[in-house]
């Protein structure tokens, strides 16, 4: 297996229904923050982390994403026309990216994203670059780490050293232990934990830590085997978080990583409208 992460797979294809009457039309990942769509900020964490290649999981509701990615040459066009040259500018400042498109049509839970992206990725690959030698980042659109370093730049150095599943922890106050996936782990060094089980939502009392797990991961080829054996839920949904405790249980090594930054959450209108005003008022000063 190679321990060089050079790809991302960044699912986008949930309902946004936190985000309603408004994500019927703009998908969350486009809304802003301050003067970046919330999106962007990832794929400038991933740039910033050495990424190179982009796997995004839409929806086809949500194809209004591909026109975001892609170059807007009759925009580009008419600035250069009308002499808009600061406007120009700031147009094609945003960075290309080499990016493929795979579609989760039902919402079947991230498990299956990820699956989805698997697929399109084992169709599309050259002989001799397997996705079953392929270590991939996974980062999910509502979660930014603030501050000096990449979130996904630290938990890659943490890969290359352990050759593992990781994922990316933070500490949450007590009130918050029951909106998050909760960890049970073992410290092992400065910020680094083996990983001994999950608790999704637990209550204040019941929760093994204060560590929750953050949208961001860097997963081996090991976890797209237990994803597609993973039992959906009653609801019909892979869930990543069920795959990892079946690794668990039969004794594989997953640790996690308390990333150094502030977590900004946008998985909730109130969380979103915090994260939009600090920013906001950050890139002001």
């Amino acid at each position: 297996m190679s321990f060089n992460v050079t790809k991302v797979i960044m699912p986008l294809a949930g309902l946004g229904t936190r985000f309603l009457p408004l994500s019927k039309v703009v998908p969350k990942e486009l809304w802003p923050l301050g003067e970046k769509p919330v999106m962007q900020y990832i794929i400038d964490e991933a740039l910033a982390s050495g990424i190179k290649e982009f796997v995004f999981v839409l929806s086809p509701e949500k194809k209004i994403i591909l026109d975001y990615l892609k170059p807007a040459q009759k925009l580009e066009k008419v600035l250069e026309q009308r002499q808009k040259t600061e406007l120009l500018k700031e147009l094609r400042s945003m960075p290309l990216i080499d990016f493929k498109v795979a579609y989760q049509r039902k919402p079947k839970g991230d498990g299956d994203a990820i699956l989805k992206a698997g697929f399109s990725i084992e169709s599309l690959v050259k002989a001799g670059d397997p996705i079953s030698d392929t270590p991939y980042a996974v980062l999910f659109g509502d979660d930014l780490i603030w501050g000096e370093e990449p979130a996904l730049a630290q938990l890659l150095s943490v890969f290359r050293n352990y050759h593992q599943p990781i994922i990316c922890l933070a500490r949450v106050p007590r009130e918050k232990f029951s909106h998050y996936g909760m960890v049970a782990c073992e410290k092992i060094a400065n910020r680094l934990y083996k990983i001994k089980g999950i608790v999704e939502k637990p209550s204040p009392e019941n929760s093994p830590s204060d560590l929750a797990i953050v949208g961001k991961y860097i997963i081996t080829p090991e976890v797209f085997k237990y994803l597609k054996e993973t039992k959906p839920t009653p609801t019909g949904e892979i869930i990543l978080a069920n795959a990892f405790s079946r690794m668990l249980k039969q004794g594989k090594l997953i640790y996690g990583y308390e990333v150094k930054g502030e977590w900004l959450e946008c998985g909730t209108k109130k969380d979103y409208i915090k994260t939009f005003l600090k920013i906001a008022n950050m890139q002001r000063a």
